[in-house]
């Protein structure tokens, strides 16, 4: 059973739109980087690595390090919430 602390980090890790960009676009293309994301949401580096970074701490999405790119992925929870966001659209 998830504890309320916990659920909290993970609606956390979602209650934002370019969060919810984020979900939806690693859904359609896993092993994007930051940089592709960061052009896709229209936002810089470094605000899009804050938002990466409070979606890893939810359990949302994981990190590949290939060389010196930094590769993100969905976690089966962030693909569950995703699908649950593409019934509510």
């Amino acid at each position: 059973m998830i504890k309320e602390n916990k659920l909290e980090i993970i609606f956390k890790g979602i209650a934002n739109k370019n969060r919810i960009k984020i979900l939806l676009y690693l859904y359609k293309n896993p092993e994007s980087t930051i940089g592709e994301l960061a052009k896709i949401i229209k936002l810089n580096i470094r605000t899009t690595s804050d938002h990466i970074i409070k979606m890893t701490m939810a359990g949302l999405i994981m990190k590949r390090h290939e060389s010196l790119k930094v590769k993100l992925a969905l976690t089966e929870r962030g693909k569950n919430i995703t699908k649950y966001i593409k019934i509510l659209n």
